[in-house]
């Protein structure tokens, strides 16, 4: 009998948490459609208003009518006067963003390898003060960075750009590059530097191919904040040579009739670059980022 009563309670309990587990995995589900359809949805438009024609852009149709590529072939071949410098401006940013790749690399990795590896004396104090930049935030520097340029000369000038983004990348990277070089034994450096290497050697063979992965990783992380930086971009850059596509494309904004399938249709052709980059080194990326904060 109690056997009986005993079963017959241990029954209702696993289909109440049968039940429990289907509800709350639907809920997930349904919260994940949810988010897709909002990350996907602003793509979407972007898309098909890019594929419309200028006349048809506000149309209450929810996807294209007659679609056609003419704005991304008026992009590419400049035939709009808003877009006689585009392939001169993607050249800016695409310039701007491999040298804030590069500074931001060498510095970081500099910086890690002199406090990680080599265990300067209060070492500590620099990296807690290139973290004190993420205290205030980047747009309340803006005005100072600007009057700092322009007593130098520097307005209008991509390299104004660039030293403003490393700044602001720099310390992150260091961050991430401690944490994972932690990982790395100093074995390695102690052998080498039996056999006759000097620290410079040591950098350069043995640190730094250990910490591709964390750089492969910060690297991606400091092209995407190049390429989408607007703010002192728009601060700093102003003629039509010197200005990158993110500064162009608020041109669009100035005319009473803004062509809005020309501006996403140039949207998305400068976007196609970081998306390719993200996708490829994503699996280093998350080994890089992920050692490091095990690590740490």
């Amino acid at each position: 009998m109690s056997a009986s009563v005993a079963t017959g309670g241990v029954r209702p309990r696993r289909r109440n948490y049968r039940a429990r587990a289907w509800l709350i995995e639907a809920l997930c589900i349904l919260l994940g459609f949810v988010l897709v359809v909002w990350s996907v949805l602003p793509i979407y438009n972007m898309i098909m208003v890019a594929l419309q024609r200028h006349g048809d852009v506000f149309t209450s149709s929810t996807y294209p009518v007659n679609p056609t590529m003419n704005a991304f072939w008026v992009v590419v071949t400049e035939s709009f006067w808003y877009l006689e410098h585009f392939w001169h401006q993607y050249w800016n940013s695409l310039y701007m963003g491999a040298m804030t790749v590069f500074f931001t690399l060498l510095i970081a990795s500099l910086t890690s390898f002199a406090v990680g590896r080599m265990r300067i004396r209060h070492g500590w104090i620099v990296t807690n003060a290139a973290l004190l930049t993420y205290v205030i935030p980047a747009t309340f520097l803006s005005i100072p960075f600007y009057v700092i340029m322009t007593d130098y000369g520097m307005v209008n000038n991509i390299w104004a750009v660039i030293a403003s983004l490393v700044t602001f990348a720099t310390p992150y990277a260091i961050f991430i590059f401690l944490n994972y070089g932690a990982s790395i034994p100093m074995e390695l450096d102690e052998a080498a530097r039996i056999d006759g290497a000097s620290p410079l050697q040591v950098y350069w063979r043995i640190y730094l191919p250990l910490m591709a992965p964390a750089m492969v990783a910060v690297g991606t992380y400091a092209l995407l904040l190049s390429w989408n930086e607007f703010l002192y971009q728009y601060l700093l850059l102003s003629s039509d040579s010197s200005m990158t596509v993110a500064v162009a494309l608020a041109q669009f904004l100035n005319s009473d009739e803004s062509p809005w399938n020309l501006m996403m249709a140039t949207a998305i052709i400068y976007s196609l670059l970081p998306v390719a980059v993200y996708y490829m080194f994503r699996s280093k990326m998350s080994a890089g980022l992920t050692m490091g904060g095990v690590k740490g």
